[in-house]
């Protein structure tokens, strides 16, 4: 490698790593602004940036918008506190089981950053952005859940309407709202999950 190519790689490779802590900068700015109740009003570029220490046309350029911020936070949750938890949920053959752990998967992950999500969840209410951000990730779940219940053995029998009316309600029953919501007081982690479970067992009985 002549001297050249070593400066230009090493001038690539130093550039690179300096996108890459902006990057983490900016998101864990994201995410500290919204764990932060007290925190501004609006959930913007403007206040993101500045929290990060970093030039506004610095976000827009490396997440092109507000949603693209929140979609890299959202990400990088996931894959810490969800991902590592799908593989029991899509593996599993028997679907009473599926449901079952895609329950502990979800719950573990509202639980991991909760008031991170429960307000850029409330924040959705007012922000467009945020909303489509959501939503867009709800509807993985979502079809998780249609795809379980077409598994029981009465699955396959369920009109569109019906399978459609029992997916609406595990979706709102697996929902980051309903356990936010059940978790509270002096009830435990362990004793909201298996509402949840004992409530979903109930949905699914038909279908069994």
């Amino acid at each position: 490698m002549t001297g050249s190519v070593a400066r230009r790689s090493y001038k690539l490779g130093r550039r690179e790593a300096t996108a890459a802590e902006r990057r983490s900068r900016v998101i864990n700015a994201a995410r500290e602004l919204l764990a932060d109740e007290k925190g501004p009003p609006g959930f913007t570029v403007e206040a993101v940036a500045a929290a990060a220490g970093v030039a506004r046309m610095t976000v827009y350029h490396q997440f092109q918008s507000k949603r693209g911020v929140l979609e890299a936070l959202f990400d990088e949750l996931a894959n810490r506190g969800l991902v590592p938890h799908l593989g029991a949920v899509i593996h599993q053959p028997d679907p009473a089981l599926a449901l079952d752990a895609l329950i502990d998967a979800f719950s573990a992950f509202w639980n991991s950053d909760r008031t991170v999500l429960r307000r850029a969840r409330a924040l959705a209410s007012l922000d467009l952005e945020i909303a489509e951000s959501v939503r867009a990730r709800d509807e993985r779940r979502r079809e998780h859940l249609s795809r379980i219940l077409a598994r029981f053995p009465g699955g396959p029998a369920l009109s569109p309407r019906e399978l459609g009316a029992l997916t609406d309600t595990l979706h709102v029953l697996t929902s980051f709202e309903t356990f936010d919501g059940l978790l509270r007081g002096n009830r435990s982690f362990k004793a909201t999950v298996q509402i949840v479970r004992d409530l979903a067992s109930a949905v699914v009985r038909p279908v069994r």
